[in-house]
């Protein structure tokens, strides 16, 4: 059991706590407070939009309380243009009312911008391969293919941004949101990714950080998934 909080001590609720190992998750309450099973030898892992990521060996954990703190991710503060204002109250309300055409599309779009993360890129067949045809040896990236590891590397990855993509939801609306519509509470995580593989788009705009544009094509997921829970009851 443990808490987590910001580098001011307040408490972070809706934050992923992920056994690595056992590939199993659960959320903070409202207080940050959090429990889940985990052996010693288990990574602990804590993910929160906004905030950098933390492990911890789950042996750190045993008998005793844990208190994790989050690092808020800084974040660029967008330059503002401001408009030469001439005194002529006609061209200078049409300089004002300028807007970026392009910027437009892209806002209604939900075009994702580039974002870097650290991480070790697995090895790829063709840069281990051909190297060893000009007779030179990638010996680690031979060994992460070979062993599976460039493989799981990616799976890892994947999973990973599959989750915190989700939590990103999660963390910015209330679970009554979806119950309303007949998603079980235990359900909302599975109706999520479900609405990313029904409707790529509200991928899509989750990734360009548009919370509006995700709701807005994850509704059209809500009958869908609805009638499979239906479904699956009368199956029962």
């Amino acid at each position: 059991m443990g808490r987590i909080t910001d580098e001011d001590g307040i408490s972070l609720p809706t934050v992923m706590v992920m056994n690595i190992s056992a590939n199993t998750k659960t959320y903070t309450l409202n207080d940050g407070t959090f429990s889940i099973d985990a052996f010693p030898e288990d990574e602990l892992r804590f993910i929160r939009p906004g905030f950098e990521r933390s492990s911890i060996k789950a042996s750190y954990g045993i008998d005793k309380y844990l208190n994790i703190k989050l690092t808020r991710v800084a974040e660029e503060i967008e330059e503002v243009e401001v408009a030469k204002i001439t005194g002529d109250i006609t061209k200078d309300s049409r300089a004002v009312a300028k807007v970026d055409k392009g910027k437009i599309v892209e806002d209604a779009v939900g075009l994702p911008q580039p974002v870097g993360k650290m991480r070790e890129r697995p090895a790829e067949v063709k840069e281990v391969l051909l190297p060893i045809i000009l007779g030179q040896l990638n010996v680690q990236g031979l060994y992460d293919l070979v062993s599976g590891d460039a493989r799981r590397m990616k799976r890892q990855y994947k999973y990973d941004d599959l989750q915190e993509d989700i939590s990103w939801i999660r963390s910015r609306v209330e679970d009554e949101y979806f119950t309303k519509e007949g998603i079980p509470q235990e359900r909302i995580s599975e109706f999520i990714e479900f609405s990313f593989v029904n409707k790529p788009q509200v991928r899509t705009f989750v990734r360009a950080k548009n919370l509006t544009g995700a709701l807005s094509r994850m509704e059209e997921a809500f009958p869908i998934f609805a009638e499979r829970i239906k479904a699956s009851k009368s199956q029962k």
